[in-house]
């Protein structure tokens, strides 16, 4: 008898333990059980995430995706359940003369049987049924359970994945909000140079006609201005990609965004702490997901497993049934019947080996993805806690350094005015500042945009 007893049974590989902790750091709470209201503080960006979870196409369509698995779920539990048919068929069979059907239903061809040597052609023999046919497989062996829990199992994890897209979206309208401040800010600045520098063009004319400064000193200052002018151009074209993007996030034509407040007047979210590993990370859409896959995986191998084993089936019928339509409804033409039957796979085995062979396939390769979501979340998480602490350090430095470059400035301006300091020296300490400050705003941006993705690793943003 064909059994499941030559199908070895696969063994997954074995995994490394979590670290106890994330980068030595011992919290017990993790930012990722907060909701994205409770994290961020800021209204206007509050306001857009809600936007957002409303109206994006791609929230749309995970929620589309669950209907889908949920239909596939529906589907297992009725293989899982009897089968029941309400039949109402009408028919007729002629028999052949030499036949013991032909023979034995000659009452019912309303023509004498065969008379001596003669012989009288038989007709067709009619045949009405009205009733309920049933089949059913019995689950002897789980194989339809373990079908269906493997469907549940996979509609959980669709539910995951909405979580993860909705997750992935609240960590991108906040990249894309902080990026719109971060260029309204570099904005501010080219035109605050811009004015401090239109100034000094002025003042150098003026003493080029007095004699004190040539015409090359009006150049310098004059191509200066040209290419802060020109960096104002580049800043309001890249907002617009950004302010787009942002708005195609929310599911709605491009239109104005405006911020709260410019970025460095923008408070960082609260970091009360990163959590547990095993914990923290088991928020985490995507290795719940992955998990929940995993689950069904070994499930599937299970009824495969069980598809080598006989299966026992049951048909059963009840109604009326009669060769004349005006006797149907008589009570003697009641007619039930009952058939059960084993059944054995004999010359399918390559078949049911195949289908186990990828089942198992399958799931180690759902025991990779699992341990690839894990490693991928424990790496960002330990990423994000470096990045916020190493761009903290940069922007203490780089503040302190705009600081100093601002008043160098201011003195080269006086020092230029009373003919101590050459053209060549405010130009380089204009330009010095000018990068010094933006790239303070880059830094500032940084920060936030590594907060984000550390709340996104933990798994926040789906509450």
């Amino acid at each position: 008898m064909p059994s499941c007893r030559g199908v070895k049974t696969i063994s997954l590989p074995t995994s490394e333990p979590l670290p106890a902790s994330f980068a030595g750091r011992e919290d017990s709470l993790s930012v990722g059980t907060l909701s994205p209201r409770a994290f961020f503080s800021d209204a206007v960006l509050v306001s857009l995430l809600d936007s957002a979870l409303k109206n994006n196409p791609d929230v749309g369509i995970a929620t589309q995706r669950i209907e889908m698995v949920r239909a596939s779920l529906l589907g297992s539990k009725g293989a899982f359940l009897p089968s029941v048919e309400a039949v109402a068929s009408a028919g007729a069979d002629r028999f052949g003369d030499y036949t013991m059907n032909g023979v034995g239903n000659f009452d019912t061809n309303f023509s004498p049987n065969i008379d001596g040597n003669q012989r009288i052609p038989t007709r067709p023999t009619p045949d009405y049924f009205l009733g309920l046919r049933s089949a059913w497989e019995v689950d002897l062996w789980g194989k339809l359970r373990h079908r269906r829990k493997a469907a549940y199992t996979r509609w959980l994890a669709s539910q995951q994945g909405r979580h993860l897209v909705v997750t992935s979206l609240v960590a991108e309208v906040a990249r894309l909000y902080y990026e719109l401040l971060a260029l309204d800010s570099e904005l501010a600045i080219i035109r605050q140079n811009i004015q401090l520098q239109e100034r000094a063009l002025e003042l150098t004319r003026v003493q080029k006609e007095a004699g004190r400064v040539t015409q090359l000193a009006v150049q310098q200052f004059s191509a200066q201005l040209l290419n802060t002018q020109s960096l104002e151009g580049d800043a309001l074209q890249r907002r617009v990609v950004v302010e787009n993007g942002l708005n195609a996030l929310l599911g709605r034509f491009p239109q104005a965004i405006n911020g709260n407040q410019p970025l460095d007047g923008q408070t960082l979210p609260a970091l009360i702490g990163v959590g547990i590993p095993s914990r923290s990370l088991a928020r985490r859409p995507d290795v719940q997901m992955a998990e929940l896959e995993l689950r069904a995986a070994h499930l599937d191998v299970v009824a495969a497993r069980a598809a080598f084993l006989p299966s026992l089936s049951l048909s059963a019928y009840a109604g009326v049934n009669a060769f004349r339509s005006s006797v149907l409804f008589d009570p003697a033409s009641l007619a039930y019947g009952l058939l059960g039957g084993l059944s054995a796979p004999l010359l399918s085995q390559n078949r049911l080996k195949a289908e186990y062979n990828q089942s198992a396939a399958q799931n180690r390769e759902a025991h990779y993805q699992y341990q690839k979501a894990v490693l991928t979340g424990f790496s960002e998480v330990v990423t994000g806690l470096r990045g916020i602490e190493n761009y903290n350090r940069m922007a203490q430095l780089k503040g302190a350094e705009v600081t100093v470059l601002r008043q160098a400035v201011t003195t080269s301006n006086d020092l230029f005015s009373a003919g101590y300091a050459s053209y060549l020296e405010v130009v380089t300490a204009q330009r010095s500042v000018l990068e010094a400050e933006r790239s303070l705003i880059a830094i500032q941006k940084a920060q936030f945009l590594y907060v984000i993705d550390l709340y996104r690793s933990l798994g926040g943003g789906w509450q």
